[in-house]
């Protein structure tokens, strides 16, 4: 469509518009494999027969609350929250140099894919109260663990970087 006459290309109403563009290329979702890299990082895994000391041990110098419980071959099993570790141990529910990983973790895990739109994840967290999901893979291999407050940042930042890209186009200063 061109412009409306008396409208130099480019001004309102000529959807050719870098304006039209920019608003185009937002309505792409910003995914899940946007913040794999972080996820990566905030990957703990025990096997199953790990002892609840040493699963203590790994969560106290982490930056994430939550430790994966695993299968031989890497394929998640159950997860322990530091919340969980400690309601069994202040409660005299577990020994700590005894029980096993296995026997305390929590089976029932949300899980989620690269491809998922990350503010659909993010909404999903937020309606059933979680703080971290499990990143797997096309193969259901487990490839790291999401941390709500990751996604939030990204989507921060992809949102302040439309923000300034549209400011940028309106003084006048060209796309950076």
């Amino acid at each position: 469509m061109t412009a409306p006459t008396g409208l130099p290309p480019g001004a309102i109403g000529d959807e050719s518009s870098p304006v039209v563009a920019a608003e185009a290329g937002a309505v792409a979702p910003l995914l899940v494999s946007s913040v794999e890299a972080v996820a990566r990082t905030r990957l703990l895994t025990v096997a199953a027969n790990t002892r609840l000391v040493d699963v203590a041990a790994r969560l106290s110098g982490a930056q994430i609350s939550v430790v994966v419980v695993c299968d031989a071959v890497g394929v998640a099993l159950g997860t322990i929250t530091e919340t969980v570790l400690v309601r069994h141990l202040g409660l005299g529910q577990a020994d700590f140099f005894s029980t096993r990983a296995g026997d305390v973790m929590t089976q029932d895990f949300s899980t989620c894919t690269p491809q998922e739109p990350l503010s659909d994840l993010l909404a999903m967290m937020h309606t059933r109260g979680l703080a971290h999901v499990l990143l797997i893979g096309a193969d259901q291999q487990l490839l790291g663990v999401l941390n709500a407050r990751d996604g939030l940042r990204a989507l921060l930042a992809a949102g302040n970087h439309e923000e300034a890209l549209l400011r940028n186009h309106v003084m006048g200063i060209g796309d950076q």
